[in-house]
């Protein structure tokens, strides 16, 4: 879908409610490209988080905030998604991932995690998403997640904890609303 301020294009990966447009979603998590420098739609009263998944990096202006260089070696970023916002590309085309939620109403936390041996992914309470950024995860019910697949989790799943094994840089994205207590 295009970006609200036109200046490219994104995959939305999982919005909730189901279908809900760029104005009534609760939390939303998209995957874009970003081809050239420039600023970043506002978006009023949503909190965003940025991870770059491939590409040299950008850095990021965001008004209120020490400008910031993010790489795919940096730690998720967040910010207000109505403070003005802009872009400069490091060097080259680069794909992020951005989480959105509704400020007040939902909270999100994501979670750079290195798998190099088999472990337990802690999922939380609320929804998850766990996004492949790279290398093979492979679930303990036996599918795997390559680059870019996204696993969902819905709180109906009952499932707080993932036997996990592989080799691969996943994103562990928490969404819950404000009234829980925060994602761990």
């Amino acid at each position: 879908m295009p970006w609200k301020n036109g200046g490219g294009v994104t995959t939305e990966i999982a919005v909730a409610p189901a279908g809900a447009g760029v104005g009534e979603f609760h939390w939303r998590v998209s995957m874009a490209t970003v081809a050239s420098d420039g600023p970043f739609s506002s978006f009023k009263n949503i909190d965003r988080i940025l991870t770059v998944l491939d590409g040299e990096g950008m850095n990021l202006d965001v008004a209120g905030m020490e400008p910031i260089r993010l790489t795919t070696a940096s730690e998720p970023f967040a910010f207000p998604g109505d403070a003005e916002t802009s872009a400069t590309l490091v060097s080259g085309t680069i794909t992020d991932l951005n989480v959105m939620t509704r400020r007040g109403q939902w909270h999100a936390t994501v979670e750079r995690l290195t798998v190099k041996e088999p472990c337990i992914v802690r999922t939380g309470s609320g929804s998850s998403i766990i996004f492949c950024v790279e290398g093979t995860l492979e679930l303990a019910d036996r599918s795997v997640l390559t680059k870019h697949d996204a696993l969902f989790v819905g709180e109906a799943d009952g499932m707080a904890t993932i036997a996990v094994g592989g080799s691969a840089v996943i994103l562990i994205i928490r969404l819950a609303p404000s009234s829980l207590t925060r994602p761990i």
